[in-house]
């Protein structure tokens, strides 16, 4: 869909923002006017990690006057397959930090504003009120939906993207115009269906393709030039090495969206059904450790995927995947004997998994808080973690 330019020209380039823009200024669709509205916008990234990282660069490389950057994590080793706008040296560091630096490195007639904290109910319309564009490139449902619903309320345009595996999804939402994320998806997957990449992993190349197309878009709406993704969602299949596009349209059953509501608890990070399992059968990774040592009758299961397990694991354990369990294939194999404990990498896929064992009659199971993850800080150091 051809929107109107979103922002004004600036009065002017300078001399060497001529030089550094002009094979931009030299495309008729762009030309002058285009980079100087570019000059002039200002645009918010929510993220600086693998969406994020193309997404700040190519924005600082095309002369977005103002970005912020919304980001309240610290650079991890496992962060640098994929988030390149991070360097080793970087490891341990603020990301908002590091990603300033960056663009500044980039482009120095960038203005960076760093928003160090977690967006939430609270700053998230106060924040927003000073950018004229959204690009989000979260990587969780609930704060999907707060960036949706406080975009439309204060009626302006944002840029989606979505990675996963060898997959992306991009699309440009304003509901004065045309669809919200609502419309796309009225409500969150059931808790523990959808794994973040955390759990499932994402080709770090896949984010270069999608926060590129990402900033293409912010571009356009910027400027006013081409067709933008407005009623439309791209999806990109790496592996078949295929675009295809599916239209999208208002929902004419999506409730209005009049406030900001509690989005975890409307996403739901675990279900009711696993919350109620965990309920006084959670153990740490320390009392584990303290169960093997004694030697006691348990059968430690390892519900997380092959290709983790080949990551760590803990002594001792099998592995039986969430899905298998889940599905109840695998429920005849877990022993009546002794006292089944799950583990998955930060526990929330053992406490769903924790649910459909103790349903199946296994009524003294247990999982591990923390997972893997936990056993590796707090039990052996010396084991990789992911």
């Amino acid at each position: 869909m051809s929107l109107p330019p979103l922002v004004e020209p600036a009065e002017e380039l300078t001399i060497d923002e001529v030089r550094r823009y002009s094979r931009h200024l030299i495309i008729p669709e762009v030309a002058m006017a285009g980079q100087k509205r570019l000059k002039n916008a200002k645009v918010l990234c929510i993220g600086a990690g693998g969406l994020g990282s193309p997404a700040l660069m190519y924005l600082a490389a095309a002369g977005v006057g103002t970005l912020g950057i919304v980001e309240f994590d610290v650079v991890d080793e496992s962060n640098l397959q994929r988030q390149i706008i991070h360097g080793q040296s970087d490891i341990g560091r603020s990301k908002a930090q590091s990603a300033k630096e960056s663009v500044l490195e980039i482009n120095p007639y960038v203005t960076v504003n760093v928003h160090e904290e977690r967006l939430d109910t609270d700053n998230v319309l106060e924040i927003f009120a000073d950018y004229d564009l959204i690009v989000d490139g979260t990587d969780n449902f609930a704060t999907r939906y707060l960036v949706n619903d406080a975009a439309v309320l204060l009626g302006k345009p944002y840029v989606w993207g979505s990675i996963y595996r060898f997959e992306g999804q991009v699309s440009v939402f304003w509901d004065k115009f045309g669809p919200n994320y609502r419309d796309l998806y009225p409500s969150p997957p059931p808790p523990g269906m959808v794994p973040s990449c955390a759990e499932g992993g994402v080709l770090g190349v896949i984010c270069a393709a999608i926060g590129s197309v990402m900033v293409n878009e912010a571009i356009k709406l910027i400027t006013g030039i081409g067709e933008t993704l407005l009623g439309r969602l791209l999806v990109f299949d790496a592996l078949d090495m295929e675009w295809n596009e599916i239209k999208i349209r208002k929902d004419p059953n999506t409730a209005p969206i009049t406030e900001l509501i509690d989005y975890e608890a409307f996403c739901g990070a675990v279900s009711e059904e696993a919350q109620a399992a965990a309920a006084g059968s959670t153990i740490t990774a320390a009392e584990l450790k303290e169960l093997l040592d004694a030697k006691k009758p348990i059968e430690l299961i390892d519900v997380r995927e092959p290709a983790e397990w080949e990551i760590v694991s803990i002594p001792g354990a099998r592995l039986i995947p969430k899905d298998r369990i889940l599905r109840g294939d695998a429920l005849s194999e877990l022993p009546q004997d002794r006292q089944i404990v799950l583990y998955c990498k930060t526990g929330v896929r053992s406490a769903e998994s924790l649910a459909a064992v103790k349903a199946a009659g296994f009524s003294d199971a247990v999982h591990v808080q923390g997972g893997v993850i936990g056993w590796v800080n707090q039990v052996d150091p010396s084991l990789p973690s992911y």
